[in-house]
């Protein structure tokens, strides 16, 4: 009793904390936590909040099951110490409603679950772990990452690949496997479909039931450290998908906690996610606030996760984004200014404590300064997606070639709005299933053309300000949509193109690594100057992307037709000479194109806006990056 005391007394100001919304480590006190005694481990306290309950019961393997009592502390916190509990034993918290009913609950806190379809909670400790990725959090710490590379690779992690019986990889054998693939390849980050534990694989993880635990089915969090540690070792970052918005309101987990609206709201409407089959989380009640906050940096700090993607922020900021009924706000406007509040805080809290993590907006609306500081009236994202751009352009390839040219503006409407947010520009997981087709299913013609419409996307996406992001299997060409059951068609890449196709990605991939210019200004007007966007007969896109120092500078040319345009000039800014680094139809990467001309001498033509040109062949359905080989009058303090 004594030690139980002790720990009470302690954690009396983390009560109030949490009561208050601006706990940023709730999970240190709540959930099963170990007792010592001279340095030997006595038992385990186990706290839940669970306010309105009539009582509170525990059970578990350390009592054979029955229910024992546990102890109201001001605050809506119960407790209850457990001399001899161990870790790895299970158990379940049992919520009396008053009426005669006990519904048995998981723990919010716990770190670990039984793999389901069991349910129970695991006792597990936050173990120290032998970090040894020093270097890669120092180097964090000093850059400027939107002056960086940043080309991200999205992974399902249970179906990047798997084992001939169909069993999934460890994070062992992922850390083995996908970590140098993706350093081969060209990427910078993997990005990780969510990893909390959820018990319905076909949700993809976005319908999470125990928020501060690895998914049984993935592994350990001593595995996932690993992981994490090695991918840092080999320069590659992690970021993980974080649904903070809506979770899974399976009865044994946070839905309804203590018989009454806990975690989620009071009104029916706003709890209820018809879409998702979901519940909304209450953003205006402060326990849940710390809940949420602490969640984050929970991922972004014990495992040194370096970013968080935030999934459906557009659920969290509007009253009425999704189906069925919902509630106006007194004004009659739709805005949910509690969500709004919410993600201010939680960003400016998170930035507090690690301001070189990065956290990214998943919102599809039209909403502005989703990426602008909280200062600014803003939410303070880093990034946000660029759903607009996604759907615009995937629209566009997805048309006959012929008619391309005369909607060329689905192309180059993104020029309206650039840079009113810092954008991710995106083709996901979402794009490429429910009978979407693959992105190779997606394009008209036939083989030769699909994969050359495949190499023209990318090349053109890797050209376009912002940063960038791959759902896993884009890079193969793979014609099948993704399941979430079964591995990427890694057969494909023994086709016709395919292997050429994944050579190209990883060509241009490096290319954008190396390329200064492709990402110094991703996120300024400097960086972009538009030569043509208005060929709407010949249907090509000409651009210069620029870098920071003047003579950093690609320039761009897109022809979305599947003909040869011959003698096209394109202004350029300097005289000189000039060279094709890339083109998108050349012979390695499944093209036809081979003895080529790849210089080009500028003629005193202004064309484009620019005071010289040069006069170039563009092969149909591809991409070029052209660069100054040798030019005169670069002005070192200027643009020239």
């Amino acid at each position: 009793m004594e030690h139980k005391i002790q720990h009470l007394n302690y954690f009396t100001d983390d009560i109030f904390h949490f009561n208050h919304g601006d706990h940023t480590d709730s999970y240190r006190f709540l959930g099963s936590k170990k007792i010592e005694a001279e340095g030997v481990v006595i038992g385990y306290q186990f706290s839940v909040w669970a306010p309105n309950a009539h009582k509170v019961y525990l059970q578990g393997d350390f009592n054979q099951w029955r229910i024992d009592p546990m102890d109201f502390y001001e605050g809506g916190i119960w407790s209850l110490f457990v001399t001899g509990a161990k870790k790895g034993q299970c158990y379940k918290y049992g919520i009396d409603h008053g009426n005669g009913h006990i519904e048995y609950k998981i723990d919010p806190y716990a770190f670990r679950f039984e793999k389901a379809p069991k349910d129970a909670s695991i006792i597990w400790d936050l173990e120290e772990f032998n970090w040894s990725d020093g270097s890669w959090l120092r180097r964090r710490k000093t850059q400027n990452f939107f002056e960086k590379p940043l080309q991200i690779y999205e992974v399902h992690a249970t179906s990047w690949r798997q084992h001939p019986d169909g069993s999934y990889y460890t994070f062992k054998e992922l850390a083995e496997s996908l970590i140098p693939y993706v350093k081969e390849m060209g990427y910078t980050h993997i990005e990780f479909m969510p990893l909390m534990d959820h018990p319905l694989e076909a949700s993809w993880g976005y319908q999470i039931t125990g928020y501060y635990a690895v998914g049984a089915r993935f592994g350990t969090p001593e595995e996932l450290k690993y992981f994490v540690n090695e991918a840092h070792k080999a320069g590659i970052g992690v970021f993980m998908d974080w649904v903070p918005g809506h979770f899974n309101r399976n009865a044994n987990a946070l839905a309804y906690f203590d018989g009454t609206p806990t975690y989620e709201y009071q009104d029916v409407n706003q709890a209820n996610n018809i879409g998702w089959g979901t519940l909304n989380f209450d953003l205006g009640k402060t326990q849940v606030h710390s809940f949420l906050i602490s969640n984050a940096i929970f991922w972004l700090k014990e495992f040194h996760i370096d970013g968080l993607r935030v999934d459906a922020v557009s659920n969290m900021i509007y009253l009425d984004f999704d189906q069925g009924p919902w509630t106006p706000n007194e004004d009659g406007t739709n805005e949910n200014y509690q969500g709004v509040r919410f993600l201010q805080k939680m960003n400016t809290s998170i930035k507090k404590i690690l301001p070189d993590v990065i956290i990214m907006a998943e919102e599809s609306t039209s909403r502005e300064k989703i990426t602008a500081s909280v200062e600014e009236g803003g939410l303070g994202f880093d990034f946000k997606w660029n759903m607009g751009w996604m759907n615009d352009t995937l629209k566009f390839f997805e048309m006959d070639p012929y008619y391309r040219p005369q909607n060329l503006t689905l192309i180059t409407f993104v020029f309206m709005y650039q840079y009113k947010e810092r954008y991710i520009l995106p083709y996901s997981h979402d794009e490429v299933v429910h009978g979407k087709k693959s992105l190779l299913g997606k394009i008209p013609g036939n083989r030769f053309e699909q994969f050359a419409t495949l190499r023209l996307i990318h090349g053109y996406m890797l050209a376009q300000p912002g940063k960038k992001l791959h759902f896993m299997g884009n890079e193969l060409g793979q014609y099948l949509e993704w399941r979430f059951y079964s591995e990427l068609e890694w057969i494909d890449l023994t086709r016709p193109y395919n292997k050429e196709y994944q050579h190209f990605m990883k060509t241009i991939n490096h290319f954008g690594l190396e390329t200064k210019a492709l990402y110094e200004l991703d996120h300024s007007p400097d960086g972009l100057t538009v030569l043509d966007a208005d060929n709407y007969q010949e249907g090509i896109l000409t651009f210069i992307r620029r870098g920071i120092k003047p003579r950093d500078f690609i320039i761009v040319v897109c022809n979305f037709v599947p003909v040869q345009r011959d003698s096209v000039r394109v202004g350029v800014p300097y005289k000189g000479n000039y060279q094709t680094l890339l083109n998108s139809d050349d012979l390695e990467f499944g093209g036809k194109r081979k003895d080529a001309t790849d210089d080009f001498k500028t003629d005193a033509i202004e064309y484009n806006g620019q005071p010289f040109s040069i006069e170039i062949s563009v092969p149909g359905l591809s991409v070029q990056y052209i660069q100054p080989k040798r030019v005169y009058g670069v002005n070192k303090q200027g643009r020239g």
